[in-house]
Formats: C-alpha cells, structure tokens, sequence
C-alpha cells in the first residue's frame, strides 16, 4: 500500500560531501569532479530506473548535463563548509505505474523547486522489491536573469533613527547584517513540501481511482496512538516476500499487535466510561446497585447453585473475590468511584504508550546504527585493500583492470562499506574509525529491559480493563434480574 516518505538532506563539503559524488551515486552515472580531480563510477549501480534534470527558465542549457551542472555548483561554492546541494528523498505509490509515477515526480518538482528557480536533478529507483523512490537533487543558489550564479546573501546596513548608516569606530566600518536572497532554506518549506508531497500523490491515486490515500502528518499529529514500525529495507523485504521470516519483520508484527491492542483496549474504556455515564444519568429509582451489592449477590447465587453447578461456582466465587479484592485496593464504592478509576486507566494508557513510542524510536535508530557500524568494521579492510590496488606494468600490457575485477568479486561487501561510511559520517559528524558498536549495543539492551518493563506495566492495565468489564457485566446481571423480578410481582399484582 501507498506509504509516506520524504526526507530531506543538506549535502555539505563541511561533512565530507561532493555534489559530483552524490550525483553520480544517484543517477549510477560516472562523473569526474573537477575540482578535486577525482572520478565518481557508479554505472554499476543497480536499479536506477530514469534521470532528469529539469531547469528553471534563466539557467543556462548546458546545465542540462549532469557533469556541467554540478561541477559548476562545486566550482561557485568554495567555502571549506559550503551547503552543496539539498536532496528530497520521496517513497512512490507501488499503486501506480512507472510512467504515472514518473509524471507525479515531475509535477511535484515542477510546481515547488524549479518555478522558484532551483535546478532539479532526478533520479528514480526502483530494485523491484517494492520500495520505488525517487531521488531530488536541488541547487542552493539562486541564478540571474543573465544566467550567471546569483548570491545566497546580501549585505544589509544598519540604520539609526534617521535612516542613516550606523558607523562602528572600532571596526572602522558601517554596521551591517546578512539576510539571505531567496526564502529556500526557511524552516517552513520543509512543512510546506512534505504537506504538498502528500496532495500531489492523494490527487493522483484519487484521479486514478485507488481508494489509498498518504499524511504527511505524524501519527501524533494525526490523533493516532500507534508505536512506529522499523523500515525493512531491501534485503528484509524480499526475503519476507518469500515468506522468510526476518528480524526486522518479526518486530514489526510485534509492533503491529500491540498497536492492535492499544486501539481495542481503548475501545473498551471508552465503552465502559459511556455506560457508566449512561447509569449515573437514570433516574434516582432505577439506580444500579452498589459495587459491595454486586459481589454479595453472586455469592448469594452461588450457595443457592446445585450440585451440578458446583465446580461452576467455585469458579464464580473465585472471580467475585477477586473483584472484591479489586474494588477494595482501589477504594470503589459507588458508580463515580468506577468512573474515576476508568479515567485514571485512560490517562495510564496514554502515559504507557507515550513511554514506549520513544523507545521504540531510539531502538529503531540504534538497530540501524548497529547494522551500519557492523558492516564498516566487516568490510573495511575488502574496501582498503581494493582502494590500493593499482595495475602492473603486465596488466597494462594486457590490457587487465585488475580493480574492475576485484570490484566485481567484492561488490557486495564494497557497496556495504560504502553505504555504512555514509551513514556514519552523516551521524558521527564526520567521524567513521571507530564507530561505538559496544555503547550502542549497551544502551540498546538498557532499552530493551525498559521496553519489557513498559509492555508489562500494560497488560497489568489490561487485567484492570477486564475487572472492571466484569463488575459492569455483574451490574447488568442484576438490573436484569431485579427488572425481571418486579414484572413477575407487577404481573401477580395485577391477578390478585
């Protein structure tokens, strides 16, 4: 089913990042950075379905070639921290076909980066396992009328009471701030896209007539209760296609029925809350009987029960002293008593989740950080030693590339390695020699005891919900009867 996903990147030089690089790995292209004089292959990247650059009016043509484009951007920016690139990372709706998905990204580009003058660089993926997505590679600069790079900022003047500049005689210069020329990097466009993304896919799914619909909202935002699940991945999602059960997947069923049972739990109080509003509103006359009354009753049933109910009723007077046992440790007497006891196991079930929805998420990031470090320490030494080889003079003779043939032999591990730097540098700001796999795995077993004390701390609410369910079944019982009982005399009455 269609899913929401857009995140979006800054690439920065500050963090290690080439605009050259990044767009050769998106596109599965092979690009030379000019300005480090180093080449970028990745045309043997797989599932890289379509790429397109798509320009606003006053960018020059050229731009159109993914090599001129972002070697010029690397070229403008020469600040050792310079923001290269922003990239929009966008999950595509498995409901529709390539080419409609195709025309959804190109809109959506269209209509909110390149009519406010940013250059786009697409680049779809799709390995076939079920997570088509789309790659957004924008420029950060904006471009003049003439078609040359404008500034990201411009100086402004402070000015007095008269209008006039400020001057500051220790810095022997005017006072002056910076603003920045275009409003791309204010934080609202990032609520602004996202909210944009989920209209452009729900307009087409709606005009193609699939009954899904995506929110951009967060499942706080959105009302929902629901603990987040774990992104598969590739590897996990095809081996679940197959039937094999994962890690990965196995959590997120977890994750799914206490979800479903947070939902119906809640479904329950709010039933038994309704019908106690319900009793409280009757009438003085038909008031329900006390809780003491309800527990008296069936153990006045239960002695007038025969033989043939015996072990019935011994199960019955173990339940009615276990609810004794529970109106009495939470000193219940009467309906507003139960009411507030309801009330209290609401806010105790909004407080349970809001424990465990946290932790869910940092396990959730920890499991990546863990699965990324354990794949940079695997795999550091095949990415090494395929950096340092280097042809012979025989292999020039003959023409060999013995690091081709090494790449092919190791793609798997280098492609890995490759991936785990990157994810590292981006969350270890830079720093990859030694990720911290034991803290990781330290605080991911603390969490995880937490986790199980906050999951235990919700089936005691649970048990809680049933004892209540059975005094309201209890009350109803005798209501019953007691109606019952004042027919048969009404009925008696009226013969006599």
């Amino acid at each position: 089913m269609a899913i929401y996903h857009l995140s979006i990147k800054i690439i920065s030089r500050g963090k290690g990042k080439s605009a050259v690089a990044s767009a050769a790995y998106r596109a599965g292209e092979k690009l030379i950075n000019e300005r480090e004089g180093t080449t970028h292959d990745y045309t043997r990247k797989k599932g890289v379905v379509f790429t397109e650059i798509l320009l606003p009016d006053n960018a020059p043509p050229e731009y159109a070639n993914r090599s001129v484009l972002w070697n010029e951007v690397e070229k403008i920016e020469k600040a050792r921290n310079s923001q290269l690139a922003r990239e929009i990372e966008i999950a595509l709706p498995v409901e529709l076909t390539a080419e409609q998905n195709l025309e959804l990204v190109r809109d959506y580009v269209k209509k909110n980066f390149v009519q406010k003058g940013m250059c786009a660089d697409i680049a779809i993926h799709d390995t076939g396992a079920g997570n088509p997505h789309a790659h957004i590679m924008l420029t950060m600069r904006p471009i003049e009328p003439s078609g040359k790079w404008g500034s990201k900022q411009r100086k402004v003047y402070l000015l007095d009471d008269n209008g006039e500049k400020i001057y500051d005689p220790k810095k022997r210069q005017y006072k002056c701030t910076k603003e920045e020329t275009t409003d791309w990097n204010d934080r609202a466009n990032a609520e602004d896209w996202r909210e944009k993304w989920g209209e452009t896919v729900n307009a087409v799914l709606e005009q193609q007539n699939h009954a899904e619909r995506i929110d951009h909202r967060s499942n706080k935002r959105q009302g929902k209760e629901e603990l987040p699940t774990v992104h598969l991945g590739v590897a996990a999602s095809q081996m679940e296609q197959k039937g094999i059960p994962t890690e990965r997947g196995n959590r997120n069923r977890k994750i799914n029925d206490i979800n479903k049972e947070i939902r119906q739990l809640r479904a329950r109080l709010n039933k038994i809350d309704n019908w106690i509003k319900e009793e409280k509103s009757k009438p003085e006359e038909v008031k329900p009987p006390t809780l003491y009354d309800v527990v008296q009753n069936i153990l006045n049933r239960q002695a007038q029960a025969g033989k043939s109910q015996h072990y019935q009723s011994i199960n019955n007077i173990k339940a009615s002293a276990k609810m004794l046992n529970f109106i009495t440790e939470n000193y219940i007497t009467d309906m507003s008593g139960l009411q507030n006891k309801v009330t209290a196991m609401n806010g105790k079930l909004s407080d349970v989740r809001g424990k465990l929805k946290p932790v869910e998420r940092r396990l959730k990031t920890l499991d990546e950080h863990i699965e990324q470090g354990g794949n940079y320490k695997k795999y550091k030494s095949v990415y090494e030693k395929y950096n340092s080889i280097q042809p012979s003079i025989t292999d020039k003779l003959f023409k060999r590339d013995p690091k081709t043939d090494f790449y092919e032999e190791n793609r798997a591990g280098i492609i890995l390695f490759e991936t785990a730097d990157r994810y590292l540098k981006e969350h270890l700001n830079g720093k990859t020699k030694t990720p911290p796999l034991k803290k990781w795995k330290a605080e991911r077993e603390e969490l995880t005891a937490k986790k199980e004390l906050y999951y235990r701390e919700y089936y005691s609410l649970k048990n809680e919900v049933k004892e209540v369910e059975q005094i309201k079944r209890s009350i109803t019982d005798i209501v019953q009867q007691q109606e019952q009982e004042n027919r048969r005399t009404r009925k008696h009455d009226i013969e006599l």
